[in-house]
């Protein structure tokens, strides 16, 4: 298997979700193939439920933890609201269920499940116009003193549709979700925007931080990160984010 990534524009890559692979070996970004921009056939393809209002998850490797596949009908289909309780704070989050109804499922049943609970963020950019920090990988242990080669590549066991138009853009407060460049490839993992940033539109855009979460997230970020991906952009969190607990609605 190879590293799943998330490209930006010039040689910034986010390690992504293996979604479910559990391949040691792809922590090395290098050695992944980098994706691009798609094309106007996948944009517009991609991403709602089928005909029968169904979503589309395949299984995919091992779970990072063992957790049931989310239904296949979305529950939800407007706005609904979260709370990350977290180490820096409380972050305040509106989710996109109309935009991304089945990333808003998957999301919803992963925090049923406790899947996120006592996670913590594995990677953090902070240059200009790449300001993001990529979570939801339950392999990441922030107090670990060595590197664990599977860290960036735990998922849930199964793939999401993706739900994207072409139209995305990502200002600081979206959250997206992370997947290897290659359609229909997203998890468990995703990242959050906390400065305007210039991705292409390949990931889907399921929901937005409020301003005040916005600051908190600006505040602990601001101490900038390890460098522990310099070969591919950002690093480990100098200031840990850990999801304690969600709650929805």
């Amino acid at each position: 298997m190879r590293s799943r990534l998330l490209a930006g524009v010039p040689a910034l890559l986010l390690l992504a979700s293996l979604s479910a692979c559990g391949d040691d070996t792809a922590s090395d970004p290098e050695k992944a193939d980098s994706p691009s921009t798609p094309t106007a056939a996948e944009t517009t393809t991609a991403g709602t439920p089928d005909a029968a209002g169904q979503c589309d998850w395949v299984e995919e490797g091992d779970p990072a933890r063992p957790v049931d596949l989310p239904p296949t009908t979305p529950e939800y289909t407007s706005d609904v609201k979260a709370v990350f309780t977290t180490s820096i704070g409380e972050l305040t989050v509106t989710l996109d269920a109309a935009k991304a109804p089945c990333t808003v499922e998957s999301f919803v049943s992963l925090v049923k499940q406790g899947y996120y609970d006592n996670t913590s963020c594995h990677r953090q950019g902070n240059d200009p116009g790449f300001e993001f920090l990529q979570c939801g990988d339950p392999f990441f242990d922030p107090k670990a003193t060595d590197a664990d080669p599977k860290t960036g590549t735990g998922g849930p066991g199964y793939t999401i549709p993706d739900e994207v138009d072409g139209t995305e853009t990502y200002p600081a407060g979206t959250l997206a979700m992370a997947n290897t460049g290659q359609p229909h490839s997203g998890g468990g993992q995703f990242f959050i925007v906390f400065g305007d940033s210039q991705f292409p539109p390949n990931y889907t855009v399921w929901g937005h931080l409020d301003a005040a979460s916005i600051a908190t997230l600006k505040k602990a970020t601001a101490s900038g990160n390890d460098g522990y991906w310099a070969q591919s952009g950002g690093g480990r969190p100098n200031t840990p984010v850990t999801f304690e607990s969600i709650k929805i609605g």
